[in-house]
């Protein structure tokens, strides 16, 4: 279950050494915004080790390379690939072809290497106007797309309006976002909130982007996974209904009815598919009928 992923700077190497047990879900090791050019080549080495030498089993491994209208882009694959990380990030992605591009060089490093064609998956990270409107076309362009990943400080800029808590500037980018995913049948996950000494508005930008449809949120701090982690988690009285649901529609089916009400509410497949959903992230989690 992929509920919270950390941003770490690629050249800082105390942090990302530790990235196993900073309680994320996911570690994104940065080789983009959070590296100088002047440390790209020094960043990339030291990921590369990292992915190398450490065992990454609590957390999912993530590289952000650099956008491919840049130099660096393809020596960082060169570089990461065969270290097998789980994603590889890209930034600034726009269109389709950006992914295209990507997936190519990715399918001949996979082969060169004797890797399995895909095992190496792929978040666009979408970060401009124009990206998304395009965001459909760019979570259904090719197969190893899993997720799409919302930027909005980049995107804000694009757009030439502030970048505020509350986040206003953002509800139409944050709602195309996820229905572009959902119809692409991809994950999505909800830009950093980058404040990272408000405790309160945290949980207040997660609840929300969680209310939108959001698969999970990003974090710049490990200070803020804890109310991340809490936000996208099924609480146990969700899991308890969910279970309820199941139960009455079995029972249901039992009896040979086309229908059946719990708590005066009828059940229909909305309700069911959601009560699935739910048992799902909670079996994900390691919690089990038994344990509420």
């Amino acid at each position: 279950m992929r509920r919270s992923m950390l941003f770490l700077p690629g050249n800082a190497p105390k942090m990302i050494i530790n990235g196993n047990y900073l309680g994320s879900d996911a570690v994104i090791f940065d080789l983009e915004d959070a590296v100088a050019p002047d440390q790209k080549d020094a960043a990339r080495l030291l990921v590369r080790n990292v992915l190398g030498s450490l065992e990454f089993d609590r957390v999912e491994t993530i590289v952000r390379i650099n956008s491919i209208d840049t130099p660096y882009w393809q020596k960082d694959l060169e570089a990461i690939v065969p270290k097998n990380p789980n994603i590889i990030m890209l930034p600034k992605t726009g269109t389709a072809h950006d992914v295209e591009v990507v997936d190519d060089y990715l399918t001949a490093l996979e082969e060169k290497l004797g890797m399995e064609v895909g095992t190496v998956r792929l978040m666009p990270l979408i970060e401009t106007a124009l990206g998304i409107e395009n965001a459909y076309f760019i979570a259904s362009a090719r197969k190893r797309v899993i997720a799409l990943f919302l930027g909005a400080e980049d995107l804000t800029a694009d757009l030439r309006c502030k970048r505020t808590k509350e986040g206003r500037e953002i509800d139409y980018a944050r709602s195309r976002m996820v229905n572009a995913a959902r119809a692409a049948g991809v994950d999505v996950y909800d830009t950093p909130f980058t404040d990272v000494n408000d405790d309160e508005g945290i949980v207040a930008d997660a609840t929300y982007a969680k209310s939108l449809g959001f698969t999970g949120k990003a974090s710049i701090s490990p200070r803020h996974i804890t109310a991340i982690n809490t936000v996208f988690s099924p609480t146990k009285a969700d899991i308890a209904y969910s279970y309820e649901v199941m139960d009455a529609i079995a029972e249901a089916k039992a009896q040979g009815k086309g229908a059946i009400a719990l708590r005066g509410k009828m059940i229909d497949a909305p309700i069911v598919a959601r009560a699935q959903q739910t048992i799902a992230a909670a079996e994900a989690l390691g919690i089990r009928k038994e344990d509420l």
